[in-house]
């Protein structure tokens, strides 16, 4: 369920050797990958040794395992590009477990073409990540190991039409999409309902960055249609070259039923503060809660539905460019007792996690 942000480690493609004349042609083609593995000692030992079912990343716990793996190639020309990216691991297993046959190994597969030769403004089809939110898949882009909550629950990725502009100066982005569903490939059986999404982000400094993300659409066959109205805003802000914040706001409404002018709603905020004493060394802090009390994304059966605070402390270090190592402890603490301990019903979770990732 996300936006890529800028990291300290890049890919470094691989590209075949060009010869030194310069009148030849630059390869289109470029190809990365990224691995990262893990392991996540969850303190409540749940017997089938996963997560709970709102948690989607570094959900096997107390084993290693590999949460993302893929391979991308990459084709860009000054008119066209083009991204195929095939995945393994247990982010995809939790993320794709409704979509059918070998579309649950697709992390990316998309085609865009330049519509304008004067100006910047590109149309996009097929499997492409989510227009929603900081936080992505790709564990090295985000300033803490695990996911917040705001991004475990709204979509990593998306399919469809994408319409995005970006100005000369690169600080203002706009697009517009047509979607297939609420982090859905193939649309749900018995739906005929497009959906739609929009994208705004704004840059006035190389320091600042501001975005507004709204999704509509029913994500339910026609015969229970439930228009479900979204807003995503974040802002991230460089303070220092040391010191940075994040803030983000998710707010939701559903309605309670087919026709209905009553809605559940659903909202979280969330803080992450990042310190960089060096540049191997990183220290995030995040404060968050996630309040949904109808169950429209996180189902609980209890009275107060999910109503969750967390705060998390993440280490990393990069022994390498492209090479980063992490250590995260997280606490979450619900209203009232979701989480399971024994056959025992608990009002807290802990975890304490640490994983490696590599990108080439």
């Amino acid at each position: 369920m996300k936006n890529l942000l800028l990291s300290a480690i890049g890919f470094v493609t691989l590209q075949p050797a060009l010869a030194q004349d310069s009148t030849q042609a630059k390869n289109p083609f470029t190809i990365s990958g990224y691995l990262e593995a893990y392991y996540n000692q969850d303190f409540n030992k749940p017997e089938n040794n996963t997560a709970p079912g709102f948690l989607y990343n570094f959900n096997r716990m107390n084993e290693v395992n590999l949460n993302l793996g893929f391979i991308k190639v990459n084709y860009a020309t000054d008119r066209v590009r083009a991204n195929v990216a095939l995945a393994t691991g247990t982010y995809m297993n939790a993320n794709y477990s409704a979509e059918p046959g070998v579309l649950k190994n697709i992390y990316e597969a998309n085609i865009g073409v330049k519509l304008s030769q004067k100006s910047n403004l590109w149309l996009d089809a097929g499997i492409i990540p989510s227009h929603i939110g900081f936080e992505s898949a790709i564990g090295k882009d985000n300033w803490t190991l695990s996911r917040s909550l705001l991004a475990e629950n709204s979509p990593y990725f998306e399919s469809g039409l994408k319409l995005g502009y970006t100005t000369k100066d690169e600080k203002l982005y706009l697009s517009a999409m047509y979607l297939n569903g609420w982090q859905r490939i193939q649309r749900v059986d018995g739906n005929s309902t497009p959906a739609f999404g929009t994208q705004l982000t704004y840059k006035p400094t190389g320091s600042v960055t501001l975005n507004y993300s709204t999704f509509i659409g029913n994500d339910k066959p026609d015969s229970l249609r439930q228009m479900r109205y979204f807003h995503n805003l974040y802002g991230i802000f460089q303070l220092t070259n040391q010191f940075g914040l994040i803030a983000g706001f998710d707010f939701g409404s559903e309605q309670k039923a087919k026709g209905s002018s009553k809605y559940n709603t659903w909202y979280t905020p969330v803080l992450i503060a990042r310190f960089s004493p060096t540049e191997k060394i990183r220290i995030a802090a995040r404060g968050e809660s996630y309040a949904d009390k109808n169950g429209v994304i996180i189902s609980t059966g209890t009275m107060n539905g999910f109503k969750t605070f967390g705060y998390s402390l993440n280490f990393d270090y990069l022994p390498a460019e492209n090479v980063m190592w992490r250590v995260e402890a997280r606490s979450l603490n619900s209203k009232d007792a979701i989480f399971t301990q024994n056959d025992t019903a608990k009002k807290q979770d802990f975890f304490l996690t640490t994983s490696i990732a590599l990108s080439f």
